[in-house]
């Protein structure tokens, strides 16, 4: 099944510690957010220069993404106007290139599992960029409704800018895993933003994984409306030389006895390869029996790379049932190697093996045995270029 629609693809934002990003939009007039210069706390870290316009509003769409489902027999996927009432449910634009990215979209791919049911297997979304020197702009839902289970792959691919919003409503009780490959060919500047609404007792497990692009800014920010939710934020990314990956997350906290559990961890090598993670968590006053943590791990694997990590919790309430975060950056561990060439394995292979172990956590965690595949093909792909 193929569904063609103008853009798909979103726009990235900052974390805002003390407030929900949501609360400071009204409305989808892009004109209500003052132009980015690079000095903002959300945007300092983003090589403005390389957005090609995307936040100043000179990135005039000229493209297309093509989009193409191997949807699941239990699915339904429509391809919907901008008017369609359902759009926007799960939040809204947060700074002014999502807003400029949802009053420029044509239409919308809408994916939604049915009550009570339980997909048969992975529905994949191959989003495909507008082409070199193109830009598209793009909005994508995904709603599981209540009691349905579903994973849904979202795989970012070609050339071109685009920039999109991307939504995920849970129902009551419904469970779903999202991965979000950014797969980009080298020219490709991606900024999304993506809004995560879970109901009661819902479950939703949201990978992010960034391999390609030039710039690639993903921007997801988790929203509770009752009781017993529980998000789980995983992200991998491997960032080569000239490469700018950044990926900000946002879990608002704002309903008692939910949980989250962010786990981003990302590799680097190469002159002027560059990692940004920001993981904020806002526990407001009413959320008692909240339960969070948020983790941050960078490798670094040659002279010239860096990366910058910030984690921020802010807390409240007292009546919590944990909350904490960590973050290291870090080269190989000489001890391991050691380890391992003791044994006879030679030095680039051992480099090789920490880099795999390093990631195996994650991985494991991405239960579609083809997307794991592929993304393990990929690593091994980029380790190729680690040396001694």
């Amino acid at each position: 099944m193929t569904v063609a629609s103008n853009n798909v693809s979103e726009a990235a934002e900052a974390v805002v510690p003390a407030a929900s990003r949501a609360e400071r939009f009204t409305g989808y007039d892009v004109e209500a957010f003052e132009v980015p210069g690079g000095r903002e706390e959300n945007w300092r870290f983003t090589p403005m220069k390389r957005l090609r316009g995307l936040h100043d509003g000179s990135a005039v769409a000229d493209g297309e993404i093509k989009v193409d489902v191997d949807g699941a027999p239990e699915v339904r996927v429509e391809t919907v106007g901008r008017e369609d009432s359902r759009l926007g449910q799960a939040g809204v634009p947060s700074d002014r290139v999502a807003a400029q990215a949802y009053s420029s979209f044509t239409s919308a791919t809408v994916v939604t599992v049915p009550k009570e049911t339980r997909a048969s297997k992975a529905t994949v979304l191959r989003l495909t960029g507008p082409g070199e020197g193109h830009v598209a702009y793009g909005h994508v839902q995904v709603r599981a409704e209540a009691y349905a289970e579903a994973a849904v792959v979202l795989d970012h691919v070609g050339s071109g800018t685009y920039a999109d919003n991307v939504e995920f409503l849970l129902g009551e009780g419904a469970k779903l895993t999202v991965v979000s490959v950014q797969d980009w060919a080298d020219d490709a500047v991606h900024v999304s933003e993506q809004h995560l609404k879970l109901g009661k007792d819902a479950t939703l497990r949201h990978i992010v994984v960034t391999l390609g692009g030039d710039v690639v800014r993903v921007s997801p920010t988790a929203t509770f409306t009752d009781k017993g939710g529980d998000v789980e934020m995983l992200g991998l990314y491997f960032a080569d030389a000239g490469q700018h990956q950044e990926h900000r997350l946002f879990v608002d906290h704002a309903v008692p006895n939910c949980k989250s559990n962010v786990m981003y961890k990302g590799a680097l090598q190469g002159e002027d390869a560059h990692a940004v993670w920001i993981g904020d968590v806002l526990i407001r006053a009413a959320a008692e029996g909240t339960d969070t943590y948020e983790l941050n791990r960078n490798l670094v694997l040659t002279e010239g790379a860096r990366a910058d990590s910030v984690p921020n919790l802010e807390i409240e309430t007292g009546e919590i049932a944990g909350a904490g975060h960590a973050s290291a950056t870090g080269r190989f561990d000489d001890e391991q190697l050691f380890y391992l060439q003791s044994r006879g394995i030679e030095e680039e292979s051992a480099r090789r093996l920490v880099v795999r172990g390093f990631f195996h956590e994650i991985l494991m965690k991405i239960d579609i045995p083809e997307v794991r595949e592929r993304l393990e093909a990929a690593i091994e792909t980029e380790l190729q270029a680690v040396g001694g």
